[in-house]
Formats: structure tokens, sequence, C-alpha cells
């Protein structure tokens, strides 16, 4: 069976089950294929595994909008963190020279790399618009390096299905399934609108997760662990997002 005639068969089961026998019997089939996402239990769970199974099916491969520059916002909003800490401050008097992101876990070749490394890479960029579940939206042009570079220099094994995503804000990671984490928009950004990238919207690296909401853009990089099972990783909900009450798949 052809991809495509195997993708338009699940897709049409996914739709007649989900309106004919409700959202538990879509659910099951969307494990059937390996499509159910970490937070998939709880009442919530059945609409969390439609949504996750129908957007993997139709948009694996979509791009998120892409804006002019004159389209960019004049005044972006710039959400409150909490304090970032001595660390962080440390590194921020050296000019970020010594902030480095460790990359581990399911690839050939562990590493560590500064900044001045990750800018040594193929640059990418482009314009998007990131949008907060709280309602507010702005549209800026990010510029790094694309994630799946970063991982073709590791090796990630083929068998990981997750990138699990840390800030130096210990409490705050997030993950992504490798639709996304190879996707050409997702990108550890260095830059904004043409220059560094502020303190306030993630800097020095923020990951960029373009066709997801904003609590997937995780500002404060220090780590990437390649993994085949979030169950290990805090509550086993795949990341702080849904231990916080929202969705681990945010797709916009």
């Amino acid at each position: 069976m052809s991809k495509l005639s195997r993708r338009k068969l699940i897709t049409t089961g996914l739709t007649v089950t989900a309106g004919a026998s409700g959202l538990v019997a879509a659910a099951k089939l969307a494990k059937r294929y390996g499509l159910i996402p970490p937070d998939s239990g709880g009442i919530y769970g059945p609409g969390e595994t439609l949504t996750y199974a129908t957007q993997r099916l139709l948009t694996r491969h979509s791009l998120a909008r892409e804006f002019s520059r004159s389209q960019i916002s004049k005044n972006p909003f710039a959400n409150e963190v909490a304090p970032l800490g001595e660390d962080f401050k440390r590194f921020q008097l050296g000019a970020f020279t010594d902030w480095r992101v460790a990359v581990d876990g399911m690839v050939a070749r562990p590493a560590s790399f500064s900044l001045a490394e990750l800018k040594g890479f193929p640059r990418r960029g482009h314009i998007t618009m990131i949008q907060c579940e709280e309602g507010w939206s702005y549209i800026a042009e990010w510029t790094g390096v694309a994630l799946s570079h970063v991982l073709e220099r590791v090796g990630a094994l083929p068998q990981a299905r997750y990138v699990v995503y840390r800030s130096i804000q210990t409490d705050w990671w997030e993950s992504i399934d490798m639709a996304d984490a190879l996707h050409p928009q997702t990108l550890l950004t260095y830059e904004m609108n043409g220059g560094e990238l502020p303190v306030g919207f993630g800097g020095p690296l923020r990951m960029r997760v373009s066709r997801q909401l904003g609590y997937k853009s995780v500002k404060y990089i220090t780590r990437l662990t390649m993994t085949d099972n979030l169950k290990q990783f805090g509550k086993g909900l795949g990341s702080a997002s849904p231990e916080g009450g929202y969705a681990w798949f945010a797709g916009a």
C-alpha cells in the first residue's frame, strides 16, 4: 500500500470513527498507528489524541505562514519570566561566551556546543508569527541554526522519537516529536529582527517551533536530549506544559 493511500485510509478511519463511535474509539485507531501523545490519559486524553493524530497525518510537512519584513511587529510583546538566577547573570556579564548547549541521549556522538559554534553552522531564518495561548501574538524575524542540523551533527539514532529541551530555568522544559524536530522551520535561534536575540525574548538561545503555540518555543536553551520514551521525564506527560494544565501538542 502506498504512503498516500495508507494516509488517506487512516485519516478517513479517524474521521469516521470519531463521528460514529466517539473519541475513545478514534483514540484506539490512533494507537494502532503510533499516534498517541504522551498526555493521552485523563478525561481530555481522547480529544488530545484525535487532535495530534489528525494534525500529524494531514499537516506533517506543512509550513507555518511566513511574512514580509514590512509586516514585522513594531512593538513585540515580551512576556514576563521568573528571575533567571545568578548563573544566568554570570553568563550575561560574560556576553554569553561561556553559554553551551549539551546534546545527549539517543545520539551516536554526544556533544556540547558554544554559541560561537552554533553561529558557525549554516544559518537559517524566517519571519513568522508567534502566538500565545493567552491571546497575544507578534510577527518577528528569527535567525539561527536548524535543529535538524544539530541533530545530524551528533548522529541522532533512528529509533529516537522525541527531542526533550531544557531551559536554564530548571522547571521549564518541553519536547517535540521528530516531525517537528526535523522540520525546516524549527530553529535554535540566536538573532531576532536582525540583531542579537534580546534576553526578554529568550536570548541568548531560544527554541523556535513555528508550527506550535508560543509556550513550545522555550527560552534560554541549555540541553537537548533525544529519547524514544517520554515517560522517564518529569511526570511522564511529555513536558512541563501538560503538568501545568496545557496540552503537550500545541499545533496552531
